[in-house]
């Protein structure tokens, strides 16, 4: 059937096999061909077809209990972070956060009422919900995402917190209106953003913004931490400095980028992976 409020344009086979490529979530690597028919709301003669061409692009593979994505599947994201540039140049400053406070670093950025991780430092944690590039989170419950949102006019916030969320997480803070925009005022004023087990319980992190040349927010940089092992205190007198002068210096660096003519980069390494928030 095909979609509702789509243009002329819309071409439905190409959406469809989106649909398929999303249906394959954590927990679920492996999926039969009727589990993948059912999730994406296809016939199965046509997830057959789109699961067989995505096997023949090299982006699945056929397993004895059904089908799976390969890591092909990554470059869709690793070009979207390549052609943006800003994983060579805040990589370095990433690093060294990382050994100043000994806790992972994230940049992610909006996308609908969710942040999307586009690069990352990690120290190996365990706590309740991993993160790796692409992963997503409601942008509201999140250091990031706060940072993010405040710098949108208020009513585009209405806007974008109107939209469901994709990331299948539920937060613990559950805000109305007003005690939404008090937080983002609050983050406005201070320009950085704290949140103490917002989102999941044993979760803390501190983000500031990210800025080009113009002073426009582009992405949003954290420290995040496991509670048990490090208080609000140290979070904010300990660690938020360094963040801020960590975020400065990829700002000037990134501003010093843009404003150059520079040839594509070819050496990329993808962030790196981790099981902390």
């Amino acid at each position: 059937m095909a979609r509702a409020d789509t243009g002329p344009d819309f071409i439905e086979a190409l959406a469809r096999g989106l649909d398929v490529i999303r249906v394959f979530q954590p927990g679920r690597p492996v999926m039969s061909l009727t589990e993948v028919a059912t999730a994406a709301g296809l016939a199965r003669p046509t997830a057959r077809r789109i699961l067989l061409t995505l096997q023949e692009l090299g982006y699945a593979r056929s397993e004895p209990r059904g089908y799976a994505l390969t890591p092909r599947v990554l470059e869709l994201g690793v070009s979207y972070v390549r052609s943006m540039g800003l994983w060579e140049v805040a990589r370095p400053h990433m690093e060294r956060l990382v050994e100043q406070t000994r806790e992972s670093c994230s940049i992610a950025q909006l996308d609908g009422s969710d942040i999307v991780y586009v690069a990352r430092v990690a120290v190996p944690k365990i706590v309740a919900l991993s993160v790796q590039i692409g992963t997503r989170f409601p942008a509201l419950q999140t250091s990031l995402g706060k940072v993010l949102l405040a710098a949108l006019p208020p009513e585009e916030v209405d806007r974008v917190l109107a939209e469901p969320s994709r990331s299948g997480v539920e937060p613990r803070w559950r805000p109305g209106v007003t005690e939404r925009d008090a937080a983002l005022r609050e983050v406005r004023a201070k320009g950085w953003a704290l949140t103490d087990e917002e989102l999941a319980l044993g979760i803390r992190s501190v983000a500031a913004p990210l800025r080009d040349g113009l002073g426009n927010v582009i992405a949003a940089i954290n420290v995040n931490a496991h509670a048990a092992e490090t208080s609000v205190e140290r979070l904010a007198e300990g660690h938020l400095p360094l963040l801020l002068k960590t975020a400065g210096a990829i700002s000037a660096d990134w501003a010093a980028y843009e404003g150059v003519p520079h040839a594509t980069m070819t050496s990329w390494a993808p962030a790196r992976r981790a099981d902390l928030t």
